[in-house]
């Protein structure tokens, strides 16, 4: 095939025409980076003002939490709503407009002046959040060479793990001196700004007329590959929401710390999101599916170690640290494994990890919940988190069988385990195959 200087598709991508520099791809990429860390400190900065938004609305602190639940509600029905209307629309304009909405919902958050606006608003706001980091990963991914794409998808996801760093502690600040709705009106400032950015360096690509969200979804919820893909994300990464749930009162009930020492603890949770995202897109360059199996295996290791270091005060951090680590390298994975074994539906693929990623938020708290309920102790969710990493890694490996042994898992030679890493992506969109 003769050589060619455009940058390579994804799937189901179309070719942008004429050369990207390797300058213009970083600041491109860096301005969806950006639009991930407005969405991060978004999503997590509620959780720090709920005391001071349940004084606002007049409702208890217990109800106000239902806004967290609207927002995560969202983000779950926003991914397949949005996929499916939006299958055809150039890549870019889609991203001004979920960033613009994003930007507008965030406003009506400020604005809310009752509990029922405000958890409606907050609703809204979830729903261009996987949309989003779908998109936005799909961009990413066409701007460098195959064998980058891993660390392209790594470095926009690297925005939601900065947020945890450094947006949230800032915003949540500001919201605690100057007001919660101050938070919101934030955020939205760093929506339009990315919208801005994506406008002035991300290039612009045609649409593909031929992408409907009735044929995408159709593609995409046929594959059993695809289910087992989210079930092993929804289930496996269950395990670190069955920790951080609870870590003020694991920290000051069992650990015996001080209340002062959890934004501590909370900074160790968000550098190890950093670290572990970086160390995501080297890894992915390596293997995607083992990667995969080794971060599912070390989150399960790590749960119990937890559950030993629990007791002894300090010891626990690092413990904390390497949790977030290596279950980032498995949020990063999956969402590359879900674009390749997606087929011709790469929007939806590429959108569908971070409602699976929501549902594990709800199924990790939820089962860490029983078990503290029923007596056995705030250690406990870490056994429980440990037991969802396995069955995480089970599944991926039933998935492996499945595919050895002719399943369904499509034409893409990504949908081997061992192939996904290597399989260089051509111009009409097909993977290459390679044998294991």
């Amino acid at each position: 095939m003769p050589r060619t200087d455009a940058p390579p598709s994804v799937a189901g991508t179309p070719s942008t025409t004429g050369p990207t520099s390797t300058r213009h791809a970083t600041l491109a990429i860096l301005a969806l980076a950006l639009g991930g860390f407005a969405i991060g400190t978004t999503e997590f900065v509620t959780m720090g003002l709920l005391p001071q938004i349940a004084s606002g609305i007049g409702v208890s602190e217990p109800q106000a939490g239902h806004v967290i639940s609207a927002y995560a509600l969202g983000v779950v029905v926003g991914v397949p709503i949005l996929s499916f209307f939006v299958a055809g629309l150039p890549r870019r304009t889609l991203l001004i407009w979920l960033m613009g909405a994003y930007a507008v919902f965030n406003v009506l958050s400020a604005a809310a002046t009752g509990y029922g606006l405000l958890t409606l608003a907050r609703f809204l706001d979830g729903l261009p959040h996987g949309a989003y980091f779908g998109v936005a990963s799909l961009v990413a991914a066409s701007l460098v060479a195959p064998e980058r794409r891993g660390r392209a998808v790594a470095s926009v996801m690297l925005g939601l793990s900065v947020a945890n760093v450094l947006g949230v502690p800032a915003v949540t600040w500001l919201g605690q001196h100057v007001g919660w709705r101050s938070a919101y009106l934030s955020t939205a400032v760093l929506a339009l700004a990315t919208v801005v950015l994506t406008l002035v360096f991300v290039p612009a690509t045609p649409g593909d007329p031929e992408a409907t969200g009735r044929r995408e979804a159709r593609a995409f919820f046929s594959s059993a590959q695809v289910w087992l893909t989210l079930a092993a994300g929804a289930i496996g990464f269950g395990g670190m929401f069955a920790v951080y749930s609870y870590i003020a009162t694991t920290v000051t009930g069992v650990a015996g710390l001080s209340e002062g020492t959890v934004p501590v603890f909370l900074l160790a949770f968000g550098l190890g999101m950093v670290v572990g995202t970086w160390a995501a897109g080297e890894l992915a360059g390596w293997s995607v599916f083992r990667s995969l199996i080794g971060a599912g295996l070390g989150t399960a290791v790590l749960m119990l170690v937890f559950w030993v270091a629990a007791p002894h005060g300090w010891l626990l951090l690092p413990v904390v640290f390497l949790i977030t680590t290596v279950a980032s390298v498995l949020t990063i994975n999956l969402q590359l494994r879900l674009m390749d074994v997606a087929g011709d539906a790469v929007t939806l693929g590429a959108a569908m990890n971070h409602a699976a990623l929501n549902a594990a938020n709800a199924l990790g708290a939820w089962l860490g919940g029983v078990v503290i309920a029923a007596g056995y102790g705030y250690r406990a969710p870490a056994l429980v988190g440990a037991g969802l990493s396995v069955a995480g890694v089970l599944i991926l490996l039933v998935a492996a069988a499945g595919h050895r042994a002719g399943g369904s898992a499509g034409d893409s030679a990504a949908d081997h385990p061992e192939a996904v890493p290597a399989a260089p992506i051509g111009h009409n969109g097909a993977h290459a195959r390679h044998d294991a």
